[in-house]
């Protein structure tokens, strides 16, 4: 089932979400419809907190990256991976600069400096403890989406020339004065 995607000025977007154990209730049916509204949108991650459940839960599929040949960063091999209650334990490598952008803000694009690996403790969607190390464009995806559980945004991490010049953008999409191929739920809708 497709949700709507939380657009910037959703609250949700802005809270440290909380860590669940086995017992969340419909855990499974929420991991799929999060599956079918990230591909629907055309998104290799998508948040919790995006559809709106302030707990620390994200999708990711670098395969599709790799697919469309879009990857120009060196990495591991392509990834595509449940992460419950993660917790980045150590960045690694030197940062780099590459140009994100995020379901919940469309049409904004920005240059977001990251360490270019990462060391992350998670658990599967069957609770089953993981621990390794994310190098390249996985490492850029996972930080992405581990961020949104964190409630931070990628476009407090931009320059802050950039920052001012998407503001009025950025106050268009709160008050949902934007269209996308994909339902967004808005702070502020007309």
């Amino acid at each position: 089932m497709l949700l709507p995607i939380y657009a910037y000025g959703q609250p949700v977007l802005k809270k440290i979400a909380a860590s669940i154990g086995p017992d969340y209730p419909d855990l499974q049916a929420l991991i799929a419809n999060m599956w079918d509204t990230m591909y629907h949108a055309d998104g290799v991650g998508i948040a919790a907190p995006q559809v709106g459940y302030s707990i620390r839960l994200f999708v990711i599929d670098t395969e599709q990256i790799e697919r469309k040949g879009a990857n120009n960063i060196p990495t591991d091999q392509p990834i595509k991976q449940v992460f419950i209650n993660a917790q980045i334990l150590e960045q690694t490598e030197q940062p780099y600069t590459y140009e994100e952008g995020c379901l919940s803000i469309p049409d904004i694009r920005g240059d977001v400096e990251r360490p270019e690996g990462i060391r992350i403790r998670w658990q599967d969607e069957q609770f089953q403890e993981h621990e390794a190390t994310f190098t390249g464009i996985n490492a850029r995806v996972i930080q992405h989406e581990y961020d949104h559980i964190e409630g931070v945004l990628f476009t407090e991490k931009l320059k802050p020339l950039k920052k001012r010049l998407i503001q009025r953008r950025l106050e268009a999409i709160k008050a949902g004065q934007i269209k996308t191929d994909y339902k967004m739920r808005f702070f502020a809708a007309r």
